[in-house]
């Protein structure tokens, strides 16, 4: 039985019968479940979601295919992560069908270019779907990135440019 089927139970029995005490266990349990949780890359989680009900297969399918396509050199971001001694990749997956996920958060970062330049902040207007420099951001721009989205629009050099301010920023 699992941890949900407990939780359950209890939740049905505190209806008919009114103690403090299974309350309190129910809240215990609830938190014990969401303890258990691990937090996983983007990658990893749409990985898992597209698996998911069929897992044992999924997994025996990458553990047969890495290592021909490891001889090739051809490893792509979640196999890469599925073969890092530091992930524990098989007891991740499994907690996460277990137990649930939550995806890291991507740390997004504020580019500006340094100087006395008017329009220096680096924006992706939302309504036009690109990016551009401006002086200020308002609701129809993005000024929060992610590494990756910089990258993959061709901005990927600010993070090397002596030029460029690139701090991390809150959303």
């Amino acid at each position: 039985m699992k941890l949900d089927d407990y939780i359950n139970k209890l939740e049905r029995l505190s209806i008919l019968v009114d103690s403090v005490s299974i309350i309190s266990l129910i809240d215990n349990l609830k938190e014990i479940k969401e303890s258990q949780k691990v937090t996983v890359p983007q990658f990893v989680a749409d990985w898992y979601e597209e698996r998911k009900d069929d897992l044992d297969t999924a997994l025996f399918r990458c553990v047969d295919i890495i290592p021909r396509v490891y001889e090739d050199g051809e490893l792509n971001q979640f196999q890469e992560w599925f073969v890092s001694d530091e992930n524990k990749s098989f007891q991740t997956l499994v907690n996460m069908h277990q137990f649930g996920y939550e995806v890291e958060k991507e740390k997004r970062y504020s580019v500006k270019i340094k100087g006395e330049i008017e329009e220096n902040l680096l924006v992706y207007g939302l309504g036009i779907n690109r990016y551009f420099f401006a002086r200020t951001y308002d609701s129809s721009k993005r000024n929060g990135h992610t590494r990756k989205e910089l990258e993959e629009a061709g901005f990927g050099w600010v993070f090397d440019c002596e030029g460029i301010e690139v701090e991390e920023v809150e959303e």
